[in-house]
């Protein structure tokens, strides 16, 4: 039996996938994906992989969230102050 990182992992790394994606596979809260991220995120690195961040992008204008480091979604864009907003997706690389 893999552990809920292990899942998350095996996941990652076949396919790109958002936090609300990840969490209805596995059956848990978004929240918690986003509790597990960092901790992937350092797992993957000493394998000599990488969780990279595919960013969030604001669907009124346009702005991309490209320097953004943290993994949760954003709640607004700093440049229209719209709240509609594509969600960031993960993959392991």
């Amino acid at each position: 039996m893999e552990t809920i990182r292990q899942q998350i992992i095996g996941l990652l790394s076949e396919e790109e996938m958002s936090a609300i994606d990840l969490s209805q596979e596995l059956g848990i809260r978004e929240k918690e994906v986003y509790e597990h991220l960092p901790h992937i995120a350092r797992s993957v690195a000493a394998q000599g992989k990488e969780l990279v961040i595919l960013p969030s992008e604001c669907l009124k204008c346009g702005y991309v969230f490209k320097d953004r480091k943290r993994f949760t979604r954003p709640g607004r864009c700093p440049q229209c102050r719209g709240t509609h907003l594509q969600r960031p997706t993960y993959e392991i690389r």
